[in-house]
């Protein structure tokens, strides 16, 4: 993503004052020393741009600006540049230093507002002074959303980074979450793929679950040939296909199987790893994965499911997947399940876990999985997806990514 165009990025514009601690904002966002910073004010003469891959949003551009209150006749001219930085801003985070507040914030509030520019309103410096309840009760009576942050140099002393990450997420425009397709940007136009249902007890009668149904019209609406059919059928529809298809893609229950049956040259990968990328992401659900292998006995996992429904005989996410789990340990686990909207909501009740396995989330939008990932990411817990867990303690998590490698 290093190599996107400015012009595909969400511009994060940081406002503010001077010594507001937009710049250690910046630093701390980024994890990196972008810009200088300093006690003296009017460091920040220009707009200073870093171009990042900021997880799970995707690529940004952060716009650290020079302080709206700057004065004097080069102030200004950098008070000038600030305000066009507004024509290029997605999502601005208004910063203010120990909770002061005063006739500037109000004015970078009003300009975004008449803007339609969703904003962060972030309290700097909140270790060494707090806003008013006064002031905290004006904007949630506004909608307007605010964090308290200490961005410091020292990482174990910087505060509230994390959240501001989370409320990043909930504000971003929807048209920057629009999820990619499901698989038909893997294929090229009138290629075929394959599509291995297995027909068992979870198998709605009269019907397919809905990842299936989601994946066969994805692919129709770009042109390309779908060809579903049951695990004990796949080889002989191999047979019958010339050429041969470009990609399989297989429930994961039936992954060992299928593949040992898939020759080499076709790609291979399930419903759920496409979903880990439609509905995630799936970089940081490939490392989840990979943490499986740090499990011992007696270690804890949860896991997740979006939706509810009536757990059968061999249910993937409470009967299969924990097996396979205490199998590839060899011991005992701790496990958990929540279903819907239940989720561990604050930092030290989700780091208890040692790994978070998540169903394909089709159900939901991709709002509300990211937002599921970065509180993950906040508490120091890895997650990943029921696909790529099952890929990975097969031993052919390379092969299930593969298809996404280019």
């Amino acid at each position: 993503m290093s190599q996107t165009p400015k012009g595909f990025r969400l511009h994060i514009g940081i406002f503010g004052r001077r010594n507001a601690g937009k710049s250690s904002l910046l630093n701390a966002l980024t994890e990196q020393q972008v810009a200088i910073v300093s006690d003296v004010p009017g460091t920040t003469t220009d707009t200073v741009e870093k171009a990042m891959e900021l997880l799970p949003i995707g690529p940004v551009v952060f716009l650290d600006t020079a302080g709206i209150d700057d004065q004097g006749e080069l102030g200004e001219l950098r008070v000038e540049r600030t305000k066009q930085t507004f024509d290029r801003t997605d999502v601005g985070l208004v910063t203010v230093a120990s909770g002061r507040w005063g006739e500037y914030e109000d004015a970078l509030i009003a300009e975004l507002q008449k803007r339609n520019v969703p904003f962060i309103v972030v309290f700097n410096h909140s270790d060494t002074g707090l806003p008013s309840d006064e002031l905290l009760a004006r904007l949630q009576s506004q909608n307007i959303p605010f964090v308290k942050t200490a961005a410091t140099a020292d990482p174990e002393k910087q505060q509230g980074i994390g959240e501001l990450r989370e409320a990043l997420v909930q504000v971003v425009p929807d048209g920057i979450l629009t999820p990619p397709p499901i698989v038909s940007d893997l294929v090229a136009p009138g290629e075929t793929v394959v599509l291995v249902v297995p027909i068992d007890k979870e198998a709605p009668k009269g019907r397919l679950i809905l990842p299936q149904v989601q994946t066969i019209r994805d692919l129709l609406d770009a042109g390309q040939i779908a060809v579903v059919c049951k695990e004990t059928e796949l080889e002989s529809t191999l047979k019958r296909l010339t050429p041969l298809p470009k990609l399989v893609v297989t429930d994961s229950q039936a992954y060992k199987y299928v593949s040992a049956v898939v020759p080499r040259e076709i790609l291979l990968t399930s419903f759920s790893v496409l979903f880990a990328r439609q509905k995630g992401d799936l970089a940081t659900m490939i490392e989840g994965a990979k943490s499986i292998a740090r499990l011992k006995p007696g270690s804890r996992v949860l896991m997740a499911e979006s939706c509810t429904h009536h757990a059968v005989e061999d249910d993937i996410g409470r009967v299969k997947i924990p097996n396979w789990l205490k199998k590839y340990v060899g011991g005992d686990l701790v496990i958990e399940h929540v279903q819907g909207h239940h989720f561990p909501d604050d930092l030290p009740a989700l780091a208890r876990w040692d790994l978070v396995i998540h169903c394909g989330a089709c159900m939901w939008n991709r709002r509300e999985l990211l937002s599921r990932m970065m509180h993950c990411r906040n508490a120091g817990v890895p997650i990943t997806n029921y696909g790529l867990a099952i890929a990975f303690m097969l031993g052919i998590l390379d092969r299930a990514v593969e298809p996404f490698e280019k």
